[in-house]
């Protein structure tokens, strides 16, 4: 049948009636309600695959209906929504909402729940990030706090008991040590008490009391105490070792009763006194670490170290790192220090320090006289006069090759000073061996190698008193050097009464020696001249630090102590910022589901739309 006939191309569709168009019949709307859905229509082509997603999300989108329909009733939710051209307020009660309520709550809830989401998606992330930052900001770096130890220097003349501190966490490996406290304990050194081991407790009382007060009560049993004996007692293990050997265990039974943490006394050696010297005057001078301008230590750019000179009252050492460490390797010591390495050619020559030498000069002295009673003595002040056995300064193991073949130690011998620069000066020149050398330029005297001297010295201990004497500091010339001890060397005894700042009479008698046996040791033995005796720089401390072997011992010492790490005190503590992490993560995470959810949906359904335009009744 065509369509001029009025036929309809469907079969049971009656024609339209003649002279009349025949209107297209159109699917009725349908009406929002629950009522049953007439069975599913069946595609035109495409398969059973669009067929079974489109059924999965009508069953989806009816439980949702039905599950927010639950929550409507129980007067958990309430919301605008578009109903009929109209806002109605969406309760079952209300009238208007009876019949079109399921789907004016399908309405709204693609539209309320996702900006509930959005809104508690965006206040997660707002939250994660305002409480890391507080936690990071905020933060307080503690400091572990402080770490004391006790150095007990036991020279040869005197005994000096340092306190020293620094930060517990360390820089590299190494503590940026300070001292806190000096004290020198009155008496001679250990080594003096030989023949009475058992009369040393009594001399350190006094600055033990003192060291207590200073380091804080809870901290004692965590101090550490190290005695370092030197030359003195080298000389004395030498000549009577069991003597020696008592000596040391008096100490160690008296700083065993204290209440530090006592870490043992021993004898170091000359080489470890010169480079622990080298390590003090290099580390107070700025050498090894300086504050950048972030206030953190960083080692200095393109800084050279220093070379140290250091003369005791048995012994002197010359500390230094050489032009090439190569060709030296032998003769150096690899020192470690803030996680760099050196190289340090050190020497320390016994018998040399200044008592040593002065006892020497007086047996040189009583060999040369004709009388073995009275001896001049061109090095003492003119006027002076002193009586000394003779086992003051023939005893010593320094001076046994000079000692009278009748030795009787108990002797008298009355000293004359003269106060003669020039014959002190030939007579000191008599100490030193320049012979054994053989005019090499690599041994300066006593036929020991020593590579050239380079760079800027500091000297002290011995160096400096000896200097400041002289009324001279600092740095300064060779000429000026001279002048000065040779005015010094020609005054009366009574004169130097008046010049001197500090008056001691074993001290100031002994001033003109010294200053001549400063000239040859670093003239002759040393080779500095007038052009390099200016680079030396005669100093006693760097701020309230002393130059001394003893501080490098410290800082040697705090290499093997255990570093602390820094205390963060944080705004929150770890398990409750943790806790709110995962919270609040977990809370995004969950509304960024669902939000993709609802996208997901409200695509699908547009799909579902659009495919029933094109299904067919069966």
């Amino acid at each position: 049948m065509s369509r001029a006939d009025g036929q309809g191309l469907h079969p049971g569709v009656p024609p339209s009636p003649p002279g009349r168009p025949r209107r297209r019949r159109t699917a009725p709307r349908a009406r929002h309600s629950l009522a049953p859905r007439p069975p599913a229509p069946r595609l035109i082509s495409g398969g059973g695959k669009a067929s079974g997603a489109a059924a999965f999300f009508r069953h989806l989108n009816q439980f949702i209906r039905i599950f927010y329909l639950q929550l409507v009733r129980l007067g958990l939710f309430a919301g605008f929504c578009r109903c009929e051209e109209r806002y109605l307020w969406c309760l079952p009660t209300h009238p208007m909402n009876k019949q079109h309520f399921p789907f004016c709550c399908f309405r709204m809830l693609t539209r309320t729940p996702s900006v509930v989401a959005q809104v508690f998606l965006l206040l997660s992330i707002v939250l994660v990030i305002v409480i890391a930052v507080i936690q990071l900001n905020q933060q307080q770096i503690l400091s572990p706090g402080l770490k004391y130890g006790i150095v007990v220097d036991a020279g040869s003349s005197r005994t000096t008991v340092y306190v020293y501190e620094w930060p517990a966490e360390k820089e590299n490996d190494t503590g940026v040590v300070s001292q806190t406290f000096k004290c020198n304990v009155k008496g001679p050194g250990i080594s003096s008490y030989e023949s009475n081991p058992g009369a040393l407790a009594k001399p350190f009382d006094d600055c033990l009391n003192k060291v207590k007060e200073r380091i804080p009560v809870h901290l004692h049993k965590s101090t550490s105490v190290y005695l370092g004996a030197t030359a003195g007692m080298r000389l004395l293990r030498l000549q009577n070792e069991t003597a020696a050997n008592e000596v040391l265990a008096s100490i160690q039974n008296y700083f065993r009763a204290q209440p530090f943490e006592f870490r043992g006394a021993e004898i170091i050696t000359g080489p470890e006194e010169g480079v622990y010297g080298w390590i003090t005057a290099n580390y107070l001078m700025g050498n090894f670490l300086e504050r950048n301008l972030w206030r953190t230590w960083v080692r200095p750019y393109r800084k050279e170290t220093m070379g140290a000179l250091d003369l005791g009252g048995a012994s002197t050492q010359i500390s230094f790192i050489p032009e090439d460490s190569q060709e030296n390797f032998n003769s150096t010591l690899p020192v470690k220090l803030y996680g760099y390495n050196y190289n340090v050619y050190t020497h320390s020559f016994q018998c040399y320090g200044r008592d040593e030498a002065e006892k020497r000069l007086l047996a040189l002295l009583l060999q040369k006289s004709n009388t073995g009673s009275n001896v001049d003595n061109p090095c003492y002040p003119q006027n002076y006069n002193t009586v000394l056995m003779i086992k003051y300064f023939s005893g010593s193991l320094c001076t046994q090759s000079l000692r009278p073949a009748n030795y009787y130690p108990n002797q008298l011998v009355n000293f004359h000073g003269t106060g003669d620069p020039g014959l002190c000066q030939e007579m000191v020149s008599l100490l030193f061996n320049f012979t054994a050398c053989r005019d090499r330029e690599d041994c300066p005297f006593n036929g020991i190698h020593q590579p050239k001297a380079k760079g800027n010295f500091v000297a002290f201990s011995g160096f400096y008193y000896t200097i400041n004497a002289l009324n001279l500091s600092g740095h300064f010339s060779l000429a000026e050097f001279n002048s000065s001890m040779w005015f010094f060397c020609s005054q009366s005894w009574a004169q130097l009464q008046f010049m001197l700042p500090k008056f001691e009479e074993i001290y100031a008698r002994s001033y003109c020696f010294s200053a001549n046996f400063i000239y040859y040791l670093l003239v002759y033995g040393y080779n500095f001249n007038a052009e390099t005796w200016p680079q030396i720089h005669f100093q006693k401390e760097v701020g309230n630090s002393s130059i001394a072997w003893s501080l490098g011992y410290m800082l040697s010492l705090t290499n093997m102590i255990p570093a602390e790490g820094k205390l963060i005190q944080l705004p929150l503590k770890p398990s409750l910022f943790a806790g709110l992490l995962v919270f609040l993560t977990a809370m995004a995470l969950l509304c960024l589901l669902f939000l993709v959810y609802l996208c997901i949906v409200s695509h699908n359904r547009k799909n579902i739309s659009h495919v029933e335009h094109v299904f067919i009744p069966e």
